[in-house]
């Protein structure tokens, strides 16, 4: 196993639409950065939105259980305001941490991908 990558957070602007982007390492080093940004992003975005809050995690490279449940509970907050979250680009190893915990069934994640 290699190094600890750190973890990056950005919000970059795809089709006019703002998308957090998160890369790296996404463990328990790292949620309460982690924590702020989704819900930060969450707010920004706002609670009148058609389109769903999107969170970019194609660049992270792993994620434990801790992490997956803040974005978890972010996202179950979201849905009481009305607004959907949802994770675009998890890569293998997320996908099976997101089946492994479980909150597969909290989080949505994106089906189709978007045109570059």
């Amino acid at each position: 196993m290699g190094a600890r990558q750190a973890t990056a957070i950005l919000v970059e602007h795809v089709l006019g639409e703002p998308v957090l982007v998160l890369a790296g390492d996404l463990d328990v080093r790292s949620t309460g950065e982690l924590r702020a940004a989704v819900h930060d992003h969450i707010r920004v975005c706002g609670t009148d939105r058609i389109s769903p809050v999107v969170i970019d995690i194609s660049a992270v490279r792993s994620v434990d259980a801790t992490a997956l449940k803040v974005i978890a509970a972010a996202s179950r907050q979201a849905q009481r305001y009305g607004v959907r979250v949802v994770l675009r680009g998890a890569q293998p190893a997320v996908r099976r941490m997101l089946h492994l915990t479980r909150l597969i069934r909290l989080i949505e994640l994106e089906r189709e991908p978007i045109p570059a």
